[in-house]
């Protein structure tokens, strides 16, 4: 009888492009070039983070195997890709899977991209690989949480596993070379949640050394090394290594190739902020449209939800735009003081901002048993605006805009893409990559999309 392991590498070894539904490939697209946006967004609206990520490149020394977007810097494949998935975490706006709670697509778009890069892959081969590395790093993930978010960043260390099943694909691994890869990748994976104070850069660092370590761990078993063949379920392998209650091993391989998570449990945002925040948001933009509310007719904002908002989400002095954004206090009040949420609402100008303070200081989190039982399926949250002259407004929303079951529409996306993208490339490029990304399984050479996407 197969190892749950070997079921994964066979999946990843034996997985052709015409096996995807078409629904799993346009869904792929939009999200690559959602991820895509996210990286080049980064580079204008957080430089100083990107002049990291370049540096780093720079100090590891160029190599002649991927590109750095929105730079003419080439390097090794592993540091490109870390160079990438950092930009693409860089400003919190990219997808999370609901119940792995990984922000899956900053490392492994990078990682599949930066090893067909390397291969000399065609479009065809650059989507298989993602959707493939996409599928193993959200079912690692759905394994340890979610008692895994108690000190783990799950981007950073479920997506290591996604990242070298990427990788493997485009570097043709056979299912042993994989399952040593994946081997590879247990003894590897860091990533804490300590950042979730600070708003420091080591949020961002986390899934680039994702990105580095799955390629990392691929070109290991390419070479020849040996790793654990039962890595995810041997008893001091990962899964019980970095779950605190029993894992869910069966989630490895449930209707594996039936079931497609980047489909069924994957986000997109609409702000550029935790996804806990996304359904207040939506729920607060609502009420101050709609009833004309100003900063000063607010007595009180109170947001009821699940759990892990109160225990993880609710700092309530962020100090950096990071830690604003991973505010769910501070989102709801910058959401309540100007109706909107978007890039310029997470500024330090806007963080430190007088009236955003004070709604800030009104703003209550309250977690509610009812509504906790329906977490991860759904991202529920019920706000409450109290005004100073005695009306009181109550929204309520289960699915936050970008869910799967409340989409943002392609164009959109688009939309998104294009906002994100201006300033880090030229715009006559912008609009080629969107017209690229429509036909990305047309493509024969993956060095058409990267040329479009740098300098």
């Amino acid at each position: 009888m197969m190892t749950k392991t070997e079921q994964l590498a066979k999946f990843v070894a034996q997985t052709k492009f015409e096996d995807l539904p078409e629904n799993v490939v346009q869904t792929a697209k939009m999200t690559i070039l959602d991820t895509l946006g996210c990286m080049l967004g980064t580079v204008v609206a957080d430089p100083e983070k990107a002049r990291v990520a370049f540096e780093i490149v720079k100090a590891f020394g160029e190599g002649d195997e991927a590109c750095v977007v929105s730079t003419n810097l080439k390097a090794k494949a592993p540091i490109a890709a870390f160079a990438n998935a950092l930009l693409g975490h860089g400003i919190d706006f990219d997808d999370t899977h609901k119940e792995a709670l990984t922000h899956t697509s900053a490392p492994v778009v990078p990682a599949a991209l930066a090893s067909a890069e390397r291969a000399k892959k065609g479009g065809k081969d650059f989507i298989l690989s993602f959707v493939l590395g996409f599928e193993v790093a959200v079912r690692v993930g759905m394994v340890v949480m979610p008692s895994h978010y108690k000190f783990w960043h799950s981007t950073a260390t479920n997506c290591t596993f996604g990242a070298a099943a990427a990788a493997a694909k485009n570097y043709g691994l056979s299912e042993e070379q994989i399952i040593n890869a994946l081997g590879l990748c247990g003894t590897q994976v860091a990533g804490l949640l300590t950042y979730l104070e600070f708003g420091d850069h080591s949020k961002s660092i986390n899934p680039g050394k994702t990105a580095f370590n799955g390629l990392f761990s691929a070109l290991a078993a390419e070479i020849g090394a040996t790793a654990p063949p039962t890595m995810l379920e041997h008893t001091r392998g990962y899964s019980y290594a970095y779950c605190f209650e029993e894992p869910k091993l069966d989630n490895l391989v449930r209707r594996l190739g039936t079931d497609w998570e980047v489909v069924l449990q994957n986000s997109l945002k609409p702000y550029p902020s935790l996804a806990a925040s996304h359904s207040p948001m939506d729920c607060i933009i609502r009420m101050v449209k709609e009833h004309n509310i100003k900063p000063s007719d607010i007595k009180k904002v109170t947001n009821r939800t699940y759990n892990t908002v109160a225990s993880h989400f609710s700092n309530y002095d962020p100090q950096t735009v990071m830690a604003a954004r991973l505010s769910v206090p501070y989102c709801c009040a910058v959401t309540a003081a100007t109706g909107a949420g978007g890039m310029e609402q997470f500024t330090e100008e806007t963080i430190f901002d007088s009236t955003v303070r004070e709604v800030l200081a009104k703003v209550e989190i309250i977690a509610d048993p009812e509504l906790n039982k329906l977490y991860p399926e759904k991202f529920p949250a019920v706000v409450t605006i109290d005004l100073n002259d005695g009306r009181s407004f109550t929204e309520k929303q289960y699915y936050p805009t970008g869910d799967p079951n409340n989409p943002i529409p392609p164009e959109g996306l688009k939309d998104k893409f294009r906002g994100l993208a201006k300033g880090a490339i030229d715009d006559d490029k912008i609009e080629k990559v969107i017209a690229l990304m429509d036909r990305l399984e047309e493509v024969e050479d993956i060095s058409d999309l990267v040329s479009l996407l740098t300098k």
